[in-house]
């Protein structure tokens, strides 16, 4: 592979994914499609060593003059409106931006395909999310497990899943779907379970938040969580390894409640594990909820020999000291 391009770079995976990318495979040039308001904070690092490019999923002719300019090798598909609450609140600009802009982003292909033979591979991420609340019996999930979507995020995620297999089948495009189950790190929107409890913590343990009260939701929602990087040498091994028109579950091996979770994370803090006031927030409560998420990743596996490496008890230690740092440093991020 001699170039890759990342939709969503500037985002938490994506900019993970360009690390790891950087860092272990110097060779290959990264190229990111950037919207004009995407905030650079998790790329300012990198700016030397990566192309970024303007352009946005739901404009057809920038996704056309950029794929047309660099013909990426590999397209990692990860742009996505990806908060779960967000889309019961904007149900439309979820499904444009993640159904319509990934349709943008397959019709240029394939009329690139039709013109000239090119075709990249396309990995599109999907989500665990379109498994919805499964039945006890269905533990651990498989990629056979019917589709159950929750929300409209969820919706839009399998309607992102069904169009990568449809260009496959219908016009031979080289997709590889992946589900992802809960991943989480440093870089991660504060609007995430980890990222905000943990950002929390670290307001009270800088004097920012007098009450000592850590807000929640659902504390018996059960997941399995993955150290983002992790998550991003499963996708790297996927477009090496992986053929075409599969789909795969990825996720981590450490399943428990979001409760239990979070005390793993009040450990860790610098406070006294007793100050801390748990308070139950209406506002975090979703309409409909997925309560069980346990996948089978062993599929992968046996294509890749891929497995998750880095323990729970540091992803949830880095992404305490990312907010930590943040507060300590005083300033926003833009």
């Amino acid at each position: 592979m001699k170039r890759a391009l990342i939709t969503g770079m500037t985002g938490f995976v994506g900019s993970h994914l360009a690390d790891y990318i950087l860092e272990n495979h110097s060779e290959v040039d990264v190229v990111s499609l950037n919207r004009w308001r995407a905030p650079l904070g998790n790329v300012r690092h990198i700016a030397d060593r990566a192309t970024f490019e303007w352009g946005d999923l739901e404009d057809f002719a920038s996704l056309k003059r950029l794929i047309e300019k660099y013909r990426p090798d590999a397209i990692f598909h990860l742009a996505a409106q990806s908060y779960v609450d967000f889309s019961y609140i904007a149900p439309v600009a979820t499904l444009m931006s993640n159904v319509i802009g990934t349709c943008n982003l397959l019709e240029v292909v394939k009329a690139l395909k039709i013109s000239d033979g090119y075709n990249p591979v396309i990995h599109v991420c999907s989500s665990s999310e379109v498994y919805g609340q499964v039945r006890e019996e269905d533990v651990p999930i498989t990629e056979d497990c019917s589709f159950r979507p929750a929300s409209p995020y969820a919706v839009s995620k399998v309607g992102e899943d069904m169009l990568a297999y449809q260009y496959f089948i219908s016009w031979g495009l080289r997709t590889i779907r992946t589900r992802m189950f809960t991943h989480t790190g440093p870089r991660r929107g504060e609007v995430f379970v980890v990222s905000t409890f943990a950002k929390q913590i670290a307001e009270i343990e800088a004097g920012l938040n007098k009450g000592n009260t850590i807000k929640v939701g659902n504390l018996d929602s059960v997941r399995t969580f993955m150290d983002v990087r992790d998550a991003v040498k499963a996708y790297w091994l996927l477009v090496q390894l992986c053929p075409a028109g599969e789909v795969y579950n990825i996720g981590g091996n450490v399943t428990m409640k979001i409760g239990k979770m979070l005390d793993m994370l009040l450990d860790l803090s610098l406070c006294s594990k007793g100050s801390f006031r748990i308070k139950q927030d209406p506002e975090r409560m979703r309409p409909s909820d997925v309560t069980l998420q346990i996948p089978s990743t062993a599929k992968f596996h046996k294509v890749t020999g891929w497995k998750p490496e880095i323990r729970f008890e540091k992803t949830l230690e880095d992404t305490l000291n990312y907010w930590r740092a943040f507060y300590g440093r005083g300033k926003q991020r833009v």
